[in-house]
């Protein structure tokens, strides 16, 4: 549970950015995103390899 409290002479305003903040952080909408539909693992592998294929095409032979 996230817990904000408010300062003393702070508005509502700024202690919800600051909520909005802490729950970015802990990724529960990401992780509630991605668990919406199931995927199979072969594909999350499959998908995990052609990102890391992309990485190293993009990034990975700048040095040479």
């Amino acid at each position: 549970m996230i817990i904000v409290q408010i300062k003393e002479n702070e508005s509502v305003d700024r202690a919800l950015k600051r909520f909005k903040k802490k729950f970015e952080r802990t990724g529960v909408l990401k992780e509630l995103r991605r668990r919406t539909f199931f995927q199979k693992p072969s594909i999350t592998n499959r998908k995990q390899k052609q990102k890391a294929i992309y990485k190293q095409v993009t990034y990975g032979n700048d040095a040479n």
